[in-house]
């Protein structure tokens, strides 16, 4: 199954778009997200998908701080870009956050981790990392399962405007080092492939 798109007016604000997004009832299990101001609807991630996010989730466990969280389906909010997003992992600080229960400004994060999936692969590779680097999030783990010369894992940081600069890159079965405040080496040995 792929996603589904959900037609806005074009002219539509930022708090119209967060308010359909939050009143709406999307069917159950289901990713729904703002991306480049269209409301995108997924079913949820595959098997695969999820022991992959399951295996980063673990490791980055052992080394973030204790007043930082790993977030599974928390949204974040990128207004300039016209983007709630809700990447595979999330790692943020554990804050008061007065403004929204449903979702916190990505400014706030850490790092992001998207994994691939066939139908929405683009996202992940264009429309969300302009985003993420737009919200001056410092990392971007790209875990891309459909990537054209085989899976792989990208590493990406140093986000200037909207372009993220890639710090490395690994073919499944190799190794990829997340530097500082994480220290850590994840090794794509672990991750099914398609």
């Amino acid at each position: 199954m792929s996603a589904l798109t959900v037609s806005q007016e074009p002219d539509q604000n930022w708090d119209d778009l967060v308010r359909f997004w939050e009143e709406m009832e999307w069917p159950e299990g289901s990713k729904v997200e703002i991306i480049e101001g269209i409301v995108t609807v997924s079913p949820a991630p595959a098997y695969r998908h999820n022991v992959i996010a399951a295996r980063i989730q673990r490791r980055l466990y052992s080394v973030i701080p204790e007043d930082w969280e790993i977030f599974q389906t928390l949204a974040i909010a990128v207004p300039s870009r016209l983007g709630m997003l809700v990447p595979d992992l999330v790692v943020a600080p554990v804050r008061d956050h007065t403004e929204s229960d449903t979702h916190i400004p990505a400014a706030l994060a850490e790092l992001v981790v998207e994994v691939t999936s066939k139908s929405n692969a683009r996202d992940d590779r264009v429309s969300k990392p302009a985003a993420y680097a737009t919200a001056g999030i410092p990392l971007y783990l790209l875990i891309d399962r459909w990537a054209p010369d085989g899976p792989t894992a990208t590493l990406y940081g140093e986000p200037k405007g909207d372009v993220y600069r890639p710090l490395s890159t690994a073919k499944f079965g190799e190794p990829i080092k997340l530097p500082a405040p994480f220290d850590l080496v994840i090794d794509t040995s672990e991750f099914p492939e398609t």
